[in-house]
């Protein structure tokens, strides 16, 4: 059974969410639990991307898994066309595309990126600039195209996804570090911007989620920093974004908000 919330409700909400194409990442996760709180929910992944990294549950065909198996469940999720973001004008045709196939949606939840690891003497334009541009460009690009379409006579929210580099150094990931900090500073400034057209706009830190790219010795290490000795689950990600894009959430906006466990950052 699950454990969380069930009095948390999304009933009429039409909510995008993007970077589901792994049935052990937090996009699948946060797709089910939008679905099963009641909201519409279309999703975009890009399977592509998920073959280049060594996360356990990548697959060809990932989005088109994890929608059948909600689908199964009877939730009312589809999914929109694959598409890399790093191309010009993709990202705005997803929103597109979900507004078309769903009405309006008045959610946005932007849970996909892009990231290497890649030591200081190794830096090139050809590593940074995907990252950047996943990370960064496409989300401005969808939350302009969104605020486009969204009706504000609604109750309508954003849902970002920041890391811990605001916390601590994460120096072999420069690129998606400072992808990263600009998500932040993205929160913030859209949360002014458009809160006059009824648009909230949220940040999340998920910390270390068990998503199926850590093992052995380092997923050991890891656990040992959490006070409670065991990582965070896509779940518990999941608990945040259902309640920000709730009416529980409605006074909420500009926040960055570090729903990590309590995960220890740093070397020491």
């Amino acid at each position: 059974m699950n454990n969380y919330n069930s009095s948390l409700r999304l009933d009429g909400k039409k909510i995008l969410i993007t970077g589901v194409s792994r049935p052990m990442g937090i996009g699948a996760t946060l797709a089910r639990r939008c679905a099963e709180a009641g909201a519409a929910v279309a999703v975009h992944g890009f399977s592509d991307y998920d073959m280049t990294t060594n996360h356990l549950s990548a697959m060809p065909d990932g989005s088109e898994t994890v929608v059948k198996k909600l689908n199964d469940l009877g939730l009312n999720v589809i999914m929109l066309t694959s598409s890399d973001l790093e191309v010009k004008g993709n990202g705005e045709k997803v929103v597109e595309e979900a507004a078309d196939k769903l009405g309006k949606i008045d959610g946005l939840i932007l849970n996909h990126t892009n990231g290497e690891s890649v030591e200081i003497g190794n830096w090139t334009p050809e590593h940074i600039d995907p990252i950047l541009h996943v990370n960064i460009r496409a989300s401005m690009m969808m939350i302009q195209s969104f605020a486009a379409q969204a009706d504000s006579a609604k109750d309508n929210a954003i849902t970002l996804f920041t890391s811990g580099q605001y916390l601590s150094p994460m120096v072999n990931e420069m690129a998606y570090c400072v992808s990263k900090e600009a998500i932040i500073c993205l929160c913030r400034q859209s949360a002014w911007l458009l809160g006059d057209r009824n648009i909230r706009v949220n940040c999340i830190n998920p910390g270390p989620n068990d998503t199926g790219y850590s093992f052995g010795e380092v997923y050991e290490a890891v656990a040992k920093r959490f006070p409670s000795r065991h990582w965070g689950t896509p779940d518990d990600t999941a608990d945040l974004a259902v309640f920000l894009h709730s009416p529980y959430g409605k006074w909420i906006t500009g926040q960055i908000i570090a729903s990590d466990g309590g995960f220890k950052y740093g070397w020491g």
